[in-house]
């Protein structure tokens, strides 16, 4: 009996019970052994290097080298420029006049005058009531009269007696006698002349007058109003009509002014400037505040009010000055500085004192030579003792 051995037939595999590592035919479902400890390596892997890039150490930056700030500086050197000296002040009159009553005073009666107008010398600026002293005048001018009538009547006694004294008429005592009564009626006529030019002087003095030529500044009083001699002042007249500014000006600037300087006078608010001459420098200086009084004579204008505060610039000739760029020259509450770069390159704060400013820079009066070396645009972001590295301007 021939004995032949048959393939199984795989419909029939899943009755044998294969260990799981038995490759089945092709298509069995059956992993390799192998396949699971080799993904978990790769899944161990994976973690470990997300977990070293994420909390691992971070490599150290390269260091920072500090470079002082490249700043633009200029040495400014010297220029002639237009000495200018600058004060503020106020407006008043050169000579300012008060007008006030003369005489007894008394009721106003009429205001011919307001601020503003000019006047002469002599013109009447207000009358006082005068009635009453017109009419004692009317009295004494009478009485004037009356001597006179006594006089010439004591005149032609004195004459008939003298006519008689040859014939033996009249004695030489009755000539005297008559002679005395002439002389007496005489008196009184001048007397009395004397009394009505003294009426008509009051009456006069009670026209408030103006006296001198000039612009009046203050009228004070109105009709109706009773003034007297104690009363204040009724009107102000700027003598001439001549205002002047009364400038203010530092202690080491009065030295630099002269009389007949030129200057220009803007009153606050106003874009208009006054031409001037300096008349006067006040001789005396202010212990307290250091400063002089220089005083500028102005024509009277419309723009000109006395009181009014003003700013003067004085002209006071041409002086050789260090010139720097407007953005150079700072200020606080301190008052102007610059920066200046010395030999170790630090920056530096200086105050200087500004002597003008025009279209060609700012000129300074005081605390520099013109041979330092100055912060031209950046002060104002420098700190006093800060090293930078200088670059001289147009390099």
């Amino acid at each position: 009996m021939n004995m032949h051995s048959k393939r199984p037939d795989p419909a029939s595999a899943e009755v044998y019970d294969f260990p799981p590592h038995v490759a089945g035919p092709a298509g069995a479902t059956g992993r390799p052994r192998w396949l699971v400890p080799v993904i978990a390596l790769v899944v161990i892997a994976a973690l470990a290097f997300g977990a070293w890039k994420l909390f691992g150490a971070t490599p150290a930056a390269p260091p920072v080298v500090d470079t002082p700030p490249r700043v633009t500086v200029m040495v400014p050197g010297t220029a002639n420029v237009a000495s200018l000296v600058t004060g503020p002040g106020s407006i008043a009159a050169r000579r300012d006049a008060s007008v006030g009553v003369q005489g007894e005073g008394g009721r106003v009666t009429a205001v011919l005058v307001d601020a503003g107008d000019r006047v002469v010398a002599g013109q009447v600026l207000a009358r006082i009531d005068r009635a009453v002293q017109e009419q004692e005048a009317v009295q004494l001018a009478a009485g004037i009269r009356q001597a006179e009538a006594d006089a010439r009547l004591a005149e032609a006694n004195l004459q008939r007696a003298q006519s008689l004294v040859g014939k033996g008429f009249i004695s030489k005592a009755d000539i005297d006698q008559r002679t005395a009564t002439r002389d007496s009626a005489l008196a009184r006529v001048g007397v009395a002349r004397a009394q009505l030019a003294q009426a008509r002087e009051r009456i006069a003095r009670l026209d408030v007058r103006a006296p001198h030529t000039g612009l009046v500044l203050a009228r004070n009083v109105e009709a109706g109003q009773v003034v007297g001699p104690g009363s204040a002042a009724l009107f102000r007249i700027a003598e001439g009509g001549v205002l002047e500014m009364r400038a203010q000006v530092a202690e080491q600037d009065m030295a630099r002014l002269r009389v007949g300087m030129t200057a220009n006078v803007v009153p606050v608010g106003s874009t208009t400037a006054y031409q001037g001459r300096v008349w006067l420098l006040d001789p005396v200086i202010d212990a307290q505040s250091r400063q002089g009084i220089a005083r500028i004579a102005l024509a009277y204008a419309p723009g000109l009010r006395v009181g009014a505060f003003a700013r003067a610039t004085i002209a006071a000739g041409d002086t050789v000055r260090p010139v720097l760029p407007q953005s150079a020259v700072q200020a606080d509450a301190k008052g102007n500085f610059v920066m200046v770069v010395g030999s170790d390159n630090k920056a530096v704060r200086r105050a200087v004192t500004v002597g003008g400013v025009d279209d060609n820079g700012v000129a300074i009066a005081a605390g520099l030579n013109g041979s330092e070396r100055v912060v031209v645009s950046a002060a104002a972001f420098l700190r006093d003792g800060e090293t930078i590295t200088p670059v001289l301007a147009g390099k």
